[in-house]
């Protein structure tokens, strides 16, 4: 399945991380983490739907209000949670009940200058590039630091979007975002680049209200889809 525009091509192509380069990690495990970050803070009874609020991409504002009803310190927590998210992804990783996708050697094989833009941790998609020895894969990568000040750099923001583009010198009608979620269609637009939409199986069903500029099964169809 492509959807796309004949003759296109791009020498530059980002991709996000989770969901796209490896399996995105389960509600469960990040939930978790934010219990585990309560615990810590002393805080064992922990309304349900606020861990959801967190997990679901708490807004700085959202987070300051929570932490209020519980009587924490935001950056103190967050830096807590934060750490303890980081720490079950790479407890995952090391197991094995994540990995990276099976077409990830489509990306290695590419010739066009390529980076990761994600919102993940920055260490988090550092951790992933070299525990699956994908360093020489990518030119540049960016996640976001581990603050609340990041929340609000979060994709469809474009920022660090737009600083990778700028690292690898991409001209904006030859460069494509790669994602699986409608937030990178968004980043990928408001960046002014073109996008595409992989439809793994955690997405296959997603409704769109954003189009992307193409629709990929999986990654097997970015070589010939980028080369015009």
């Amino acid at each position: 399945m492509v959807l796309s525009t004949s003759g296109v091509s791009y020498d530059t192509v980002v991709f996000d991380s989770d969901g796209v380069l490896v399996e995105p990690p389960t509600r469960e495990t990040q939930l978790g983490a934010t219990r585990a970050a309560f615990r810590e803070m002393g805080v064992e009874d922990v309304d349900h739907e606020h861990l959801m609020d967190i997990v679901n991409g708490v807004t700085s504002d959202r987070l300051s209000a929570l932490c209020a009803g519980y009587d924490l310190e935001p950056a103190e927590f967050w830096a807590v949670r934060e750490r303890h998210d980081e720490r079950s992804q790479f407890e995952a990783f090391r197991a094995g009940d994540r990995t990276c996708y099976d077409d990830i050697d489509v990306v290695l094989e590419l010739s066009q200058r390529c980076g990761v833009v994600s919102n993940n941790h920055h260490s988090t998609i550092e951790f992933v590039l070299s525990f699956f020895g994908l360093q020489s894969a990518f030119d540049t990568y960016y996640g976001r630091p581990k603050t609340i000040e990041s929340l609000a750099l979060k994709k469809p923001n474009p920022h660090y979007l737009e600083r990778a583009l700028a690292e690898l010198e991409a001209e904006n009608d030859s460069a494509l975002y790669v994602g699986d979620r409608e937030t990178d269609i968004v980043a990928a637009e408001r960046a002014g680049i073109d996008s595409a939409f992989v439809r793994r199986s955690h997405c296959r069903g997603v409704e769109l209200a954003a189009a992307p500029t193409h629709e990929i099964a999986d990654l097997s169809e970015i070589e010939p889809l980028i080369s015009g």
